[in-house]
């Protein structure tokens, strides 16, 4: 096959999205260890910080993961003593996820993260910011796609992406 398969691995973005975030992923694991958190639970816990006191229905919606693979990472958090699972003062039908002391104070250590992630990687800020950019336009294409599939199909897990 010459330069021109549209089949060649290193031309689709799938692989270059799939490589791509494990690697990123990889490159935050030590840097997040003396912290205690793995990746998912880091993503939590800046949810929390940015937003304060939120149900596990609205965390869901941020993180755009499904309450079911979030419980495990909420009990290992408030295992950990980062957070705290109680009745939602404002639907007693919910869960509120609150930080403690502890989780609100973890928050100054993670504040070295973000600059600690760009020297690792040794990109530009504008570059990372580009690419930020463009992979919010991905993930809007994406979940728009998702949302319309073509006519005989129906969106879902069993729908295929390319």
């Amino acid at each position: 096959m010459g330069p021109e398969d549209v089949l060649a691995l290193d031309r689709q973005v799938c692989f270059a999205l799939s490589v791509a975030a494990r690697n990123v992923v990889a490159v935050y694991r030590p840097v997040l260890e003396p912290l205690g958190l793995t990746h998912p639970q880091y993503l939590v816990m800046l949810a929390l910080w940015q937003h304060g006191t939120l149900s596990v229905k609205e965390l869901s919606g941020l993180l755009q993961l499904d309450p079911g693979t979030l419980s495990p990472l909420l009990k290992r958090l408030e295992a950990a003593g980062l957070l705290r699972r109680e009745r939602d003062p404002r639907d007693q039908r919910n869960l509120a996820l609150a930080l403690t002391e502890k989780g609100t104070a973890l928050r100054e250590q993670a504040e070295r993260i973000p600059a600690g992630i760009v020297e690792r990687l040794g990109m530009p800020v504008e570059q990372l910011m580009d690419l930020h950019a463009a992979l919010t336009r991905v993930i809007a294409a994406s979940q728009q796609a998702l949302a319309h599939p073509p006519v005989g199909e129906a969106a879902g897990p069993e729908a295929t992406v390319a």
